[in-house]
């Protein structure tokens, strides 16, 4: 089947390789010309490694439109709902859309699949998926063996992103209901991530991040309980599992990002020295506003924030941490 993939960052590019290694056709999407100049000559605009010889690149929003009716989208969270109001008046027949980013919509605290099903029009929209859990780009590019989980507002459309999706040989997916959950699980691991790699920076060790990516499992269920999800998720690939990944590996933009801060980086020099989103510095934003609104207690989060935005030193943050009441472990 023929799928049109919205961004040619590492992960929408590495994953055209993986439809195309399952024996589907694909045109990727990018306004970076670069990128899409690269990913017609064969060559991963983030890795170096070549692409298989049938894959293509538009930076024409109608091509992308005429060449498939399904979307995925492999976009930073914050222009998702810019570019589906792009594209739904483009729209000519009912469309189905696989979100693989990870993040909750700034300011609106929306997640992926509410901010499509708000903007296209109710006669064009066939259903929606996330595609989540640990998944380097680095690994699946070099076709890794890889778990990931998949959750959509129609089971059977889940089950076919499971079909489209897994293969034999390196990606297998599983399919879960809890549609929230799982777009909440993804995205708020990005924030344990960043505080994980705040704490690898300033040089606290591996118990430290022991205890913080423990801690950060609570604070994500509380998280996708709030939001409503059910916790059990929070346990599987899209929450425990993915967090895992990403809280301690070089590969992930958010504990490296993390580890640059806890350095003593400024946070414009962060953003500097990466070419695509930190999706866990604005998710840190967004729980702190999701904490107010909703009264819940993330305490390494809000700390976090007022880190990074609101220039706490980090060793009286350390300190207000560790100087909370005394209580019992509750997960």
């Amino acid at each position: 089947m023929k799928l049109s993939i919205i961004g040619g960052g590492a992960w929408g590019t590495t994953l055209g390789q993986t439809l195309i290694d399952n024996g589907h056709k694909v045109l990727i999407y990018d306004i970076n010309l670069e990128v899409v100049n690269s990913i017609n000559m064969k060559k991963h605009p983030f890795f170096e490694t070549t692409l298989p010889h049938t894959i293509k690149a538009t930076t024409s929003l109608h091509e992308l439109v005429a060449f498939s009716s399904y979307y995925v989208l492999a976009i930073p969270t914050k222009t998702i709902r810019s570019v589906m109001m792009e594209i739904n008046p483009l729209l000519k027949q009912t469309s189905y859309f696989i979100n693989v980013s990870k993040g909750i919509e700034p300011f609106t605290l929306k997640r992926v699949s509410q901010i499509v099903k708000e903007v296209i029009s109710p006669e064009m929209y066939g259903a929606f998926a996330v595609l989540t859990g640990p998944s380097h780009a680095e690994e699946v590019i070099l076709r890794h063996i890889t778990l990931l989980v998949t959750a959509s507002d129609h089971p059977m459309f889940a089950k076919k992103v499971q079909e489209i999706f897994s293969n034999q040989h390196y990606l297998r997916v599983y399919t879960k209901e809890d549609l929230i959950g799982c777009e909440v699980g993804g995205a708020i691991k990005n924030a344990i991530a960043v505080i994980s790699g705040i704490c690898t920076g300033l040089g606290l060790g591996e118990n430290a991040r022991a205890a913080v990516i423990t801690r950060g499992i609570v604070e994500i269920v509380r998280v996708v309980e709030v939001m409503g999800g059910k916790r059990e998720t929070a346990f599987g690939l899209t929450g425990i599992g993915d967090l895992i990944v990403t809280a301690s590996s070089t590969h992930s933009r958010n504990f490296m990002a993390g580890k640059r801060i806890g350095e003593g980086l400024p946070l414009e020099m962060v953003y500097g020295t990466e070419k695509q989103t930190i999706e866990g510095l604005r998710t840190i934003e967004a729980m702190h506003d999701l904490s107010i609104k909703h009264q819940i207690e993330l305490p390494m989060i809000e700390t976090a924030y007022r880190i990074i935005y609101q220039g706490l030193p980090v060793q009286e943050g350390l300190r207000q941490l560790l100087s909370r009441d005394l209580k019992d472990e509750i997960i």
